[in-house]
This record gives C-alpha cells, structure tokens and sequence, in this order.
C-alpha cells in the first residue's frame, strides 16, 4: 500500500519495507561500492544527519543531502518488514523538525551520522553505509504490499547469497544498536579524534 499526498514539497508515504542487512568490513564496503557501480546503478550518494526520539514507536527525523523529513517505522528496530511513515520537507527545516519534537517533550535519544550510497541492482535498491561508530553495513530493500512481503523477503535474501555475504542475524544488529544507543556520544567523540 503506498499513498503519495504532495503540497508546498511536504510529501506522505505510507509503504511496507522489506529488507535485509549485513555488518561487513571497511574492505567489503569498497569492494561493494566498485561492484555496484560497475553491475548497479548509482541512485545517489547521501550525508545523513538521524535524531533518533525516546517515544514509544520508532520516532526520528533526518536531514540529508537532499531533503529533511519526519519518519516513523511500525514493529521493532531490525524487523524483516515494516511499514514506514515519511513525511518530507526542505533539508532547511531540519531544526525546526527538531525544535518541534523538543517542544512536545520528545528527548534525542542517539544521532546517527551515515554516509550512505544507494545502488539499483536487479530491481533492488542496495544501500551500502558507513555509520560513524556503529560500522559498514550492506542492505537490500524493496517495499512490498502486505500480501507480497514474505515472498519479497525471500527474494531479498536469494540477491544477498548470490553476492556471497551472511546476512547477519538480528540479535546480533540488536546488541550492536543497544551498545550504539548508550555510548553513541562517546563511539562518534572518539571517530571524530581518529578519522
């Protein structure tokens, strides 16, 4: 399901994303970059600034090379499939977004800083990522209806064997994101000093 409502450059998008990830080395990442730009597609190459919220869904707004925008996923972090609220705006109302959410009491609870490149390949989008203090990560995502979601998983995971890489199992990104969330500050401070 996806509705598409657009006024003044605020977009809503209601979708079910689909995907699958992997942790991977600072040498896979390069690897995965030349691969794709020789067998994929550029779609874009981004500077991501995410405010993670403490509210009870999973709460955050983004600013990034292009745009700013409010985003909601429903389920839990790390899910297979879940459906995903935007809200876009102009990549200068990314402080008033957070001024906003401040406002209604909403406290940051990480910043996620992302250099992320976006491939198309064999009608997936590939998201290949480097996260300051979290790592390299491969996805492989494609948004799907409620009734093609399972089928969308398995071919998500057929595209990341034929590229040789494990998917990574969720306790594993949950452990790694729960240690992110309580020394994010730190993890970046150090990043920051280093590179």
């Amino acid at each position: 399901m996806q509705k598409l409502i657009s006024d003044n450059q605020i977009v809503l998008r209601m979708q079910i994303e689909v995907e699958v990830r992997s942790f991977i080395s600072e040498g896979k990442y390069e690897e995965l970059i030349n691969f794709f730009s020789k067998n994929g597609k550029l779609i874009s190459t981004d500077n991501q600034t995410t405010f993670y919220f403490d509210a009870k869904t999973d709460l955050r707004i983004q600013k990034n090379d292009f745009f700013s925008k409010i985003w909601l996923k429903k389920g839990k972090i790390h899910d297979d499939a879940r459906e995903e609220i935007e809200i876009k705006f102009r990549k200068e109302d990314f402080e008033n977004l957070e001024r906003l959410f401040l406002t209604l009491r909403y406290n940051v609870a990480i910043k996620w800083f992302r250099k992320r490149h976006t491939f198309a390949w064999q009608g997936v989008n590939v998201m290949v990522d480097f996260t300051k203090g979290y790592g390299y990560i491969i996805e492989l995502e494609k948004k799907a209806s409620e009734k093609e979601k399972d089928k969308t998983l398995e071919m998500l995971k057929q595209k990341m064997s034929l590229l040789k890489i494990p998917i990574t199992p969720k306790k594993e990104f949950d452990e790694k994101y729960e240690y992110y969330k309580k020394n994010w500050k730190s993890l970046i401070e150090v990043q920051n000093k280093c590179c």
